[in-house]
């Protein structure tokens, strides 16, 4: 009987490190996630930012960073000098001229701690002084 017993305890010791690995696995392929935007995503504004900026929930890998701020043409309108914060390894940003009142796009890809690529894309409206201010009263 204490053999069964010894056996048993075990096998559940075993089941517990296999699913506490698991979960530790998934834990640790955990992809990169859009945390944070400057400006904020789907947002309006009324002063043109000197910079976009975007933060993940974890450090991204800066070899393989990109980031593209499109007007509603389809035209790439930022500096095309994408950096990464050198206190702040979850942040990259890119600086972009006086931005005229337009819809704009900004696509980013970036490599997570994982090694796996991250892409995706948000939106933010410039709108004139007037007309911003029209919208919030």
């Amino acid at each position: 009987m204490k053999h069964h017993s010894v056996i048993s305890s075990k096998l559940f010791l075993l089941r517990q490190i296999f699913f506490i690995s698991l979960w530790v696995s998934s834990s640790v392929s955990a992809h990169a996630i859009l945390a944070q935007s400057e400006p904020k995503v789907d947002s309006t504004i009324d002063v043109s930012p000197q910079q976009i900026g975007i933060w993940f929930n974890e450090n991204v890998a800066s070899e393989f960073k990109a980031l593209a701020v499109i007007n509603s043409a389809g035209k790439r309108v930022d500096n095309q000098d994408v950096k990464q914060a050198a206190l702040d390894r979850t942040h990259i940003y890119v600086t972009v001229p006086r931005l005229l009142p337009d819809k704009y796009t900004v696509r980013y890809r970036v490599m997570s701690a994982d090694t796996h690529i991250v892409t995706g894309r948000f939106t933010f409206t410039v709108t004139p002084p007037e007309t911003a201010a029209i919208e919030t009263n």
